[in-house]
């Protein structure tokens, strides 16, 4: 019995390692970006730093919500749990933009995120519509008239992603000048698509270098 006791003493420990997006990194985030500029050089083709400093900081937050998600794949969290820490990292990411020079350039980078957050409690809850090609056209169609209609097309299509399901490059026009919100959307579900991969050896070991 001590046995058992030891090994059970030794596995809980393990969740410990996992350091969860938190506001100290959203705030270094915001100080990379209020110290980085978005001035375009005409003699560079290379964006400027700060759109990249922006596209790398989208990255983040989507990798770490995935970690999340992961982790209860793993069966590591039950479901309620997975919610509330999902839901922390939410009301950071999504809080009230900084007023000034970086408000416009922050909710930029929140809107698609709607779609992280509304996919990631879809697939929570389960019993979501797969049928991509459907949801796109469907959402495409609500996103003038009804936005949390919309939205919800996009959480479905985003918890399908998680789910294993192929998306969304194919219906991602290149040639869009005026993108909707919608389309924005789809690209942050085409980021969580690229994340699952990246993360697909995620929490074989401890946790430790994650």
């Amino acid at each position: 019995m001590a046995k058992k006791a030891s090994k059970k003493t030794e596995e809980e420990p393990l969740r410990l390692f996992y350091i969860f997006y938190n506001q100290e990194r959203w705030d270094n985030w915001l100080k990379t970006l209020q110290e980085s500029s978005f001035e375009i050089d005409p003699k560079s083709e290379e964006l400027p730093e700060g759109f990249r400093v922006l596209d790398s900081f989208s990255v983040d937050i989507t990798l770490e919500v995935l970690k999340i998600i992961r982790l209860y794949q793993n069966k590591r969290f039950g479901r309620e749990e997975t919610l509330d820490k999902l839901s922390q990292v939410e009301a950071i990411v999504m809080s009230a933009a900084p007023e000034g020079d970086l408000e416009e350039i922050v909710e930029i980078l929140q809107l698609p995120k709607l779609a992280l957050f509304a996919g990631s409690r879809k697939y929570l809850e389960g019993g979501f519509d797969k049928d991509i090609k459907t949801l796109v056209k469907k959402g495409r169609d609500q996103i003038e008239k009804d936005m949390e209609a919309a939205l919800e097309s996009a959480a479905s299509i985003g918890a399908s992603v998680i789910d294993g399901a192929a998306c969304c490059g194919k219906y991602v026009k290149d040639d869009l000048e005026n993108p909707t919100l919608f389309d924005e959307w789809l690209i942050e579900c085409e980021r969580m698509s690229d994340a699952i991969t990246s993360l697909k050896n995620f929490d074989e070991s401890t946790g430790e270098d994650d």
